[in-house]
């Protein structure tokens, strides 16, 4: 496998289960485990942090001029990420909201 898939994949994997961990957390809100959830929301952002560092690698060689080719495999990998971010801010916002109604 060529080292931009295998970025790529690093990409996907990390991005899914931070994904993942930001969704379970919704989830422990809704049943009133804030703990739990704030929990989730640390280990999404452990495996969100793994993938960003990836990107940002990718970032930084093209930066020094080493030019990157553009693929389909890349762009679903930049969407993963940028759809992990999105679910991490609405997760938290999510909970906060649990947090009000039960109170």
């Amino acid at each position: 496998m060529v080292d931009l898939e295998l970025v790529c994949f690093q990409m996907i994997s990390n991005a899914g289960s931070a994904r993942s961990s930001f969704i379970e957390a919704i989830n422990e809100a809704k049943k009133g485990n804030f703990i739990l959830a704030r929990e989730k929301i640390k280990e999404g952002e452990e495996s969100y942090l793994l993938a960003h560092k990836v990107h940002s690698s990718l970032i930084s060689k093209e930066a020094s001029g080493d030019k990157t080719d553009v693929s389909l495999l890349l762009v679903h990998a930049e969407d993963q990420l940028l759809n992990t971010e999105t679910t991490k801010i609405l997760a938290e916002e999510i909970i906060g909201l649990y947090e009000v109604i039960r109170k």
